[in-house]
C-alpha cells in the first residue's frame, strides 16, 4: 500500500476509535501495514482528534526502527509482532473496549466462541499475559498468544485488547464481533451464578451490588451537576439540563438569582477548595458507577488506564446535603491523590484539570467498574501489583498528562 494512503487509512481509524468509544482520551493506538518491512502507526501520547497524516509514524517491522522525529505509540512492537506471525494482516488496532477489558483479568483462554462469531474472530479468544505498558514483557506476552491461536482478537491482560484483519474494515469488524462475544460471555455467567437473564451487561454491576452486605444502607441522594471552575467562582450546570448556577467558591453564595440552589453545591465547592489542579467535577450517575456506590468499599485497579488515569485506589465517602461542609469534607479526603471518588448510593465524582479529562476519568471509571464486577462475578481475580499501579501512575501524572494538554 502506498504511504500515504496507509497514514490517511490510520488517521480516519484514529477518529473513528473516539466517535465509537472503543478508547478513551491517547489510549489505544493503529497502525496499518505499507508492505513487508513497514508499517505506519500513530505517535505515542497524541489526541487522535487532531492527528494529520504528518503525524503518523513509518516503523520498520523487524526491529521498530524509524526515522521520524514524532515518537511512535510505546505499543508499535505489539504491532510490528502481528505483521511478523500474521502475513494475512495489513491492519491492527489495539482498543481500550469495555467488555473485552472487563474480562481481561481472566488466566484463561476464550475457548467456545459462538457459531455466528468464528468466521469473523475465530474459534478462541487467546487471553495474553500480563505485562506493563509499552515493555517487553507485554510484547512477549501478545506474542505467546498470537502464536498459539489463528484468532483475530487478543485480549491483552488488565490492559485492552488487540484486533487485527486484512484492512481497515475487518479490523473494525473484529473490534466489534469482539465487544459482543464478550458481553455475552459476562451475560451468560450471570445467568449460571445467579439464575438472572439480562440484556444489558450493566445487570453485573448491579447483581454485584445486591448481593453486596454495604448496599444495605441508603444514603440521601441528589441531583448530579458538572462545574466549571471561573476564577473565584464555579458554574454548575444540571447533568439532566436546565439552567446553570454560578456560585462563589470562598463564601459559597449565588453571584446572581437562581431558581434553585444546589443541594451538592458544597462538595463541588470544597474539591475546588482543596484541589487547585481541578477545574471541572463531573458527578457521574452511570448504572454502573451508582451500582459501585452503593457497596460502601474500597476498589483496586484491575485495568492499568484505571490505575493511570484515575488513582491507585478508589474510595467511597459519603455526602449529606442536611450537613453539608463537614461530610464534603470527608468525601474531598478520600479524593486525595485521585482523579475519582464514589459518593455512597449516589455514582462517582470525576474530577480533572478540564471537562475533557473528567469525561476520560468518567469513562475510565466505567470500564474499571465493569471489569470489577465480572471479576467478583467470576471469582479468581488478580489485581495489578500496587507498586506498578503506583508506578504507571507517577508516569502517568509527570509524563503523558503533559504532553497531552499540550497536544489538545
Amino acid at each position: 500500500m502506498d504511504i500515504l494512503e496507509a497514514k490517511e487509512e490510520v488517521v480516519k481509524a484514529g477518529i473513528r476509535l473516539v466517535e465509537s468509544g472503543l478508547i478513551a482520551r491517547t489510549w489505544g493506538n493503529v497502525s496499518c501495514r505499507v508492505d513487508d518491512e513497514y508499517f505506519v502507526i500513530t505517535p505515542s501520547g497524541r489526541s487522535y482528534e487532531s492527528l494529520t497524516v504528518d503525524d503518523i509514524v513509518l516503523v520498520r517491522i523487524e526491529d521498530c526502527a524509524y526515522t521520524s522525529e514524532i515518537k511512535p505509540s510505546s505499543e508499535k512492537g505489539v504491532h510490528a509482532e502481528a505483521y511478523k506471525h500474521r502475513s494475512d494482516v495489513n491492519f491492527v488496532i489495539h482498543t481500550h473496549q469495555k467488555n473485552a477489558s472487563a474480562i481481561s483479568f481472566l488466566g484463561y483462554d476464550i475457548n467456545m466462541v459462538p457459531k455466528e462469531s468464528r468466521d469473523i474472530i475465530g474459534s478462541d479468544i487467546p487471553v495474553a499475559s500480563y505485562g506493563l505498558p509499552g515493555t517487553g514483557k507485554l510484547r512477549k506476552g501478545v506474542t505467546a498468544a498470537i502464536e498459539r491461536s489463528e484468532s483475530k482478537a487478543v485480549i491483552m491482560a488488565h490492559h485492552g485488547a488487540l484486533c487485527m484483519g486484512k484492512d481497515y474494515d475487518e479490523a473494525f469488524a473484529v473490534a466489534g464481533e469482539l465487544e459482543k462475544v464478550c458481553g455475552q460471555f459476562l451475560l451468560d455467567r450471570l445467568e449460571a451464578v445467579s439464575g438472572k437473564i439480562a440484556d444489558n451487561v450493566t445487570a453485573v454491576a448491579e447483581h454485584v451490588a445486591e448481593v453486596s452486605e454495604g448496599a444495605k444502607q441508603q444514603a440521601q441522594l441528589f441531583d448530579p451537576y458538572t462545574s466549571e471552575r471561573d476564577g473565584s467562582t464555579m458554574i454548575m450546570s444540571p447533568v439532566e439540563g436546565g439552567d446553570s448556577v454560578r456560585i462563589d467558591l470562598e463564601s459559597g453564595a449565588e453571584v446572581g438569582a437562581c431558581d434553585e440552589y444546589p443541594a451538592s453545591a458544597e462538595l463541588h465547592r470544597a474539591v475546588y477548595n482543596a484541589r487547585e489542579d481541578i477545574n471541572c467535577v463531573l458527578h457521574s450517575k452511570k448504572p454502573e458507577l451508582v451500582a459501585a456506590s452503593r457497596m460502601g468499599i474500597k476498589f483496586r485497579p484491575l485495568l492499568d488506564d484505571f490505575a493511570q488515569l484515575v488513582g491507585v485506589t478508589l474510595k467511597t465517602g459519603e455526602y449529606n446535603p442536611s450537613n453539608t461542609a463537614k461530610s464534603a469534607k470527608k468525601v474531598v479526603k478520600k479524593l486525595k491523590g485521585r482523579n475519582a471518588v464514589l459518593v455512597k448510593d449516589n455514582g462517582a465524582i470525576c474530577a480533572a484539570g478540564n471537562k475533557y479529562d473528567a469525561e476520560a476519568v468518567e469513562m475510565v471509571l466505567e470500564k474499571e467498574i465493569r471489569t470489577d464486577a465480572a471479576a467478583r462475578l467470576i471469582g479468581d481475580a488478580k489485581y495489578i501489583n500496587p507498586v506498578e499501579a503506583l508506578l504507571m501512575r507517577i508516569i502517568y501524572k509527570t509524563k503523558y498528562s503533559k504532553k497531552n494538554e499540550t497536544n489538545k
